[in-house]
């Protein structure tokens, strides 16, 4: 069952009127809904079409939380092989909102690591709504470690509204993990790529996302801080969050634009849920060639690659 976002109401009106002649059709073997239904389809196909031409960014925040999106685990298991999950900071516990652990893509070694959401309310709840505790980033850093030492490059999927905001968290450390995290993201010397694959929500996106290079599906967003969190600060109202989507630059457009992405991912009409088999084949394709455009380099050069992507941002504006 298709969930649809609030702007999408009329194509639910319209797609839910298709499906129930062919409720009807299959109740009734006599009756031949065959054209009328094959209209509705051709109206519903050309309304996704008008809806998704031209997103706002709010929109777009929109469909980068939508609940049926394809998630880190989805990404895993249809991408890689081998996959061998990893589990632990080797300190306090096992943070389930992050996951990873060796693979193969394409036949190759790498060292997969993503923030996973969930896809009901048992799972989200088991991972947090995939907003990462200190041990989540301490176990990415010590996946990050182990990369390094055998040389294997690192794939990040990013998607979190951000790192967990609670006392526990704050008490055990959760800026110094972070920092750690972004900081190990700089010192290894080997390829190191990223998808914002829904949301990248401030610091615990970036502590994932300091890659060489960062791609972003078409309807992801990445930003220092949450439209509805920037509105309540700026206009101590949460209901400006439009205003505030189109004010932070959040969409994938803009911050390939602004050098912030390297490159945008195209999403199938109507975002990456609809069509997931297609999704998918185009984030392995933008993955494969990232990791081929990096092959070659030392791990000096890797290095000091990431660290000019990263002190070069801002130096284009949306003028440019």
């Amino acid at each position: 069952m298709t969930n649809y976002l609030d702007f999408e109401k009329p194509l639910a009106e319209i797609e839910g009127k298709a499906e129930e002649l062919r409720a009807m059709a299959r109740q009734n073997e006599e009756m031949d809904v065959t054209d009328e239904a094959a209209a509705l389809d051709r109206k519903a196909a050309e309304l996704l079409e008008e809806l998704y031409k031209d997103l706002t960014p709010w929109r777009k925040c929109q469909v980068a939380r939508h609940p049926q999106r394809p998630h880190c685990r989805d990404y895993i298991d249809t991408l890689f092989t081998d996959y061998t999950p990893l589990a632990g900071d080797r300190n306090f516990a096992d943070d389930l909102a992050v996951m990873g652990g060796l693979a193969r893509f394409n036949g190759k070694p790498v060292m997969v690591i993503g923030q996973e959401k969930g896809n009901d309310t048992k799972s989200r709840i088991a991972h947090n709504f995939g907003m990462a505790r200190p041990e989540g980033y301490r176990k990415a850093v010590r996946l990050m470690e182990m990369a390094g030492r055998f040389g294997l490059p690192v794939v990040t999927l990013v998607d979190t509204a951000g790192a967990y905001p609670g006392k526990g968290a704050e008490e055990r450390g959760q800026s110094e993990a972070i920092a750690r995290s972004t900081e190990m993201c700089l010192q290894i010397g080997v390829p190191l790529v990223s998808v914002i694959i829904g949301e990248g929500g401030s610091g615990g996106a970036v502590a994932f996302a300091t890659a060489n290079r960062v791609a972003m599906l078409e309807h992801s967003v990445y930003s220092v801080i949450s439209p509805e969190g920037c509105a309540s600060i700026l206009w101590k109202d949460s209901t400006k969050m439009r205003e505030a989507a189109e004010a932070l630059r959040v969409t994938a457009q803009d911050l390939h634009q602004l050098g912030v992405a390297d490159r945008v991912i195209s999403e199938p009409k109507g975002g990456a849920h609809r069509d997931r088999a297609a999704t998918m084949q185009n984030v392995a394709d933008a993955i494969a060639e990232m990791l081929g455009e990096l092959e070659e380099m030392s791990a000096a050069d890797l290095v000091s690659n990431r660290r000019k992507k990263f002190l070069n941002i801002g130096a284009k504006g949306l003028a440019a």
